[in-house]
């Protein structure tokens, strides 16, 4: 199956995007990296003979990949021009996914770190300085750590 995955992939790499990179995942699948459009195709297996999940995301600053916005179920006997039109659909609908407004404006809100999000009920955290109790267990693990190195060296003049 990764034989047929892996042809379909280079045929359509060819056909969506002239800068490409095909790779094969852990899953199995392959992977068809457009950088210059900052997008991706993934063909993996389903289990079903001519059969393979198609899904489509972004890549995101830094390369990493952004997860599926969009995915389907495609016949890999389909020609591939047909697979070419159904993955310009699926590119599509992740480019419209990016340009659409990804929620409220930030305008008027208080500075929040990236990625972190208040709980309601919490006091937001202040700092990022090593707690109390993680300096109580350092202690604890240099303690021991000393008094192993005490029994193996210490008492080297008895």
């Amino acid at each position: 199956m990764y034989v047929q995955l892996r042809e379909t992939a280079d045929e359509l790499a060819r056909v969506l995007w002239r800068e490409h990179t095909v790779y094969r995942e852990r899953g199995g699948g392959v992977v068809i990296r457009g950088e210059h459009v900052r997008r991706w195709i993934s063909l993996a297996p389903t289990g079903g003979k001519d059969r393979a999940l198609l899904r489509a995301g972004r890549i995101l600053d830094g390369g990493t990949t952004a997860p599926a916005r969009s995915e389907i179920v495609v016949d890999l006997t389909s020609g591939t021009a047909e697979l070419a039109t159904i993955c310009r659909r699926l590119l599509a609908d992740v480019a419209a996914g990016v340009d659409a407004a990804p929620g409220p404006s930030r305008a008027g809100r208080p500075k929040e770190k990236a990625g972190k999000q208040a709980k309601p009920g919490r006091r937001p955290r202040g700092s990022r300085h090593t707690s109390p109790g993680s300096w109580f267990v350092l202690l604890c693990v240099a303690a021991v750590l000393g008094a192993w190195l005490y029994s193996l060296f210490g008492r080297a003049g008895y």
